[in-house]
């Protein structure tokens, strides 16, 4: 009979006879089910020497590499910005690859598909091979593939449709339709509203009615045909053999509570789970996260609670937070080296931080060398500051300073309005990259259509718009209306005109439209006023308060931000004396288009 040696105790082989899969990592202590007994051993792997193809201590800093080798077990890395996150990230896989650990044992959990590329083709570059075996990628997109995997566990097909938000909308539609949704009702809200509910309650694992009566309270007198909406949508959904992008998560995370063989083999298969950016993740990420690595806990999160920026998303930076009260005994990991920001402008971004009550504190730490100070400009005004802005910039072009490295960063684009129209008035170029220009907004070009219709009765292009706001009114209909309103208007028949020729339109007005055109008609007529034309503020607020806040309410989930920003446009709109040159300056803003800046100098003097 075969012995087995090993320290100066014999074994029988037959007791050992079983097919074993060890992974040679530094003090892994890694569990293997034995299917023919009733319990779970931990077996001490042997570990033969690792010859590592990467100087880790040389290719990082100490507190890098600390994240970068840590043993097994949960681990949180708190990576200020600017230190080095995606590499740190990136070394940690190649690591792990390189202590023996398969490449289809690790997950990799990133927001976009650019960044998951980025860091497998950087892993590929150091080990110098391709890793095609390596689970990386979105949660979606992970979600996707678990899904195509187990679609019947989840009652569907595997070659289900991914609806994108237009379809998605779409399907909303039809289930409108089947549910007979009154649609005279103006206040009901759109399906692109809808929509963001629907992605919400998924996202944040609460009730439709909860959610309504939180974040969208103003709707509150539909929840019970909201929640109808949303189970017809699923239905509907499941009936098509289709999945929105929160099924991809909802359902997989349902695949893995509700199917214990389909759960426990991810969680075996996931020995090491590395999540990017976890300050952004919602409830139901978080949730998925935890179910998968909950057999061997090897989980590291890297992120920086000071840089959580998806809120809107559902993202919960409680996440970051409480990790450490999920997972007792994990390591936190601070990376404090900035090398983005030279000593001045750390300086300032601690002392901003460093009020924050709920947070890791950190200090970050500078690479280099110093630079300019950072200087704090006290201005009286928005347009003050605009032009100190131009005049800053010109006096660096001046300098030799090439326009297209000067950037001027913002909150929201409503704070961009002076600047825009300072930037236009001094002939100085300029893009926007965050976007469509504020003037060129749908919201902003609705409000304005009011006051160029009021000015300008011939003006069909805004008159189309306005009426095709209005609620059974498409493209044709605003046809129909315009000839019949511009038969009406040829001969005024009182101080309000419009108001008159509209009333006297209504004939070609939809049944269902009739209430609508009233309310159109008695908002034009108090704009005719000549002493309310005397400010287009109060203009501008008085279309607000008749009832275009509501279509944004009903029409957009972002409406609150959109509401925002014409109450900014009111308050941007007192300098103006007249509708009329308030109407040419946002025609100046919004046809000027930027031209090339200087082009980048190949010498300069010192």
């Amino acid at each position: 009979m075969l012995f087995l040696r090993r320290e100066q105790k014999v074994f029988p082989a037959f007791l050992l006879f079983l097919f074993v899969e060890v992974f040679p990592f530094a003090r892994a202590r890694l569990p293997v089910q034995f299917t023919a007994m009733s319990r779970e051993y931990v077996l001490k792997p042997y570990q033969p020497e690792i010859n590592l193809q990467i100087d880790y201590a040389h290719e990082l800093n100490p507190q890098q590499l600390a994240a970068v080798t840590a043993p097994p077990g949960p681990a949180l890395v708190i990576a200020g910005a600017g230190s080095g996150k995606t590499r740190t990230l990136t070394y940690r896989v190649a690591y792990l690859l390189e202590q023996g650990i398969p490449a289809d044992r690790i997950l990799l959990l990133t927001f976009t598909n650019k960044a998951a590329g980025e860091m497998m083709r950087r892993v590929s570059d150091l080990l110098g091979h391709e890793l095609r075996s390596l689970w990386g990628g979105t949660f979606h997109s992970i979600g996707a593939r678990i899904l195509r995997l187990h679609a019947d566990a989840v009652g569907y097909q595997k070659d289900f449709t991914i609806l994108d938000r237009d379809d998605a909308q779409d399907l909303i539609k039809a289930c409108m339709a089947d549910a007979e949704i009154d649609k005279k009702d103006k206040h009901f809200p759109k399906p692109a509203v809808l929509n963001e509910i629907f992605s919400l309650t998924a996202n944040t694992h609460k009730t439709t009615e909860e959610l309504v009566d939180g974040q969208f309270s103003y709707f509150s007198q539909f929840a019970a045909q909201i929640a109808e909406l949303a189970r017809r949508y699923t239905a509907r959904k499941r009936a098509t053999n289709a999945m929105d992008f929160d099924d991809l998560l909802a359902l997989w995370l349902k695949l893995l509570q509700d199917n214990a063989e389909v759960r426990e083999h991810y969680q075996r298969r996931f020995q090491f789970i590395l999540v990017d950016e976890y300050q952004d993740t919602n409830k139901l990420q978080s949730d998925l996260i935890d179910l998968l690595a909950a057999k061997h806990h090897n989980v590291t999160v890297v992120g920086d609670d000071a840089q959580s920026i998806y809120a809107w998303r559902g993202a919960n930076f409680a996440n970051i937070l409480e990790f450490p009260k999920r997972y007792p005994g994990a390591k936190v990991f601070k990376i404090e080296t900035n090398y983005r920001s030279t000593p001045e402008i750390l300086n300032v971004a601690n002392a901003a931080i460093a009020a924050n009550v709920n947070q890791f504190a950190k200090e970050l730490a500078p690479a280099r060398k110093s630079g300019v100070k950072p200087a704090l400009i006290a201005c009286q005004d928005a347009g003050q500051q605009a032009a100190f802005i131009a005049q800053r910039a010109l006096e660096l072009r001046d300098e030799g300073m090439n326009l297209n490295n000067v950037a001027v960063l913002y909150r929201s684009h409503f704070h961009a309005l002076e600047l825009q129209l300072e930037l236009t008035r001094q002939q100085i170029p300029f893009s926007i990259t965050s976007g469509i220009r504020f003037f060129e907004q749908a919201h902003i070009k609705d409000a304005t259509a009011f006051l160029k219709f009021v000015a300008n009765p011939r003006d069909e292009i805004s008159f189309k718009r306005l009426v095709q706001l209005l609620p059974g009114i498409a493209a044709k209909g605003a046809e129909k209306l315009w000839r019949a309103f511009q038969h009406e208007i040829q001969t005024p028949k009182s101080t309000t005109p419009l108001a008159v020729a509209l009333q006297d339109s209504i004939a070609c007005v939809p049944k269902k439209t009739v209430m609508n055109w009233a309310q159109f008609t008695a908002t034009i007529s108090q704009l005719e006023d000549e002493t309310l034309r005397k400010s287009v503020a109060r203009m501008l607020r008085l279309v607000m308060d008749a009832g275009y806040d509501d279509y944004l309410k009903e029409t957009y989930a972002n409406y609150e931000r959109r509401l925002e920003e014409l109450q900014q446009l009111a308050e941007f709109a007192f300098q103006f004396g007249s509708v009329e040159e308030f109407l040419t300056q946002l025609a100046l803003l919004t046809t000027s288009r930027p031209r090339t800046a200087t082009p980048p100098r190949t010498t300069r003097k010192s």
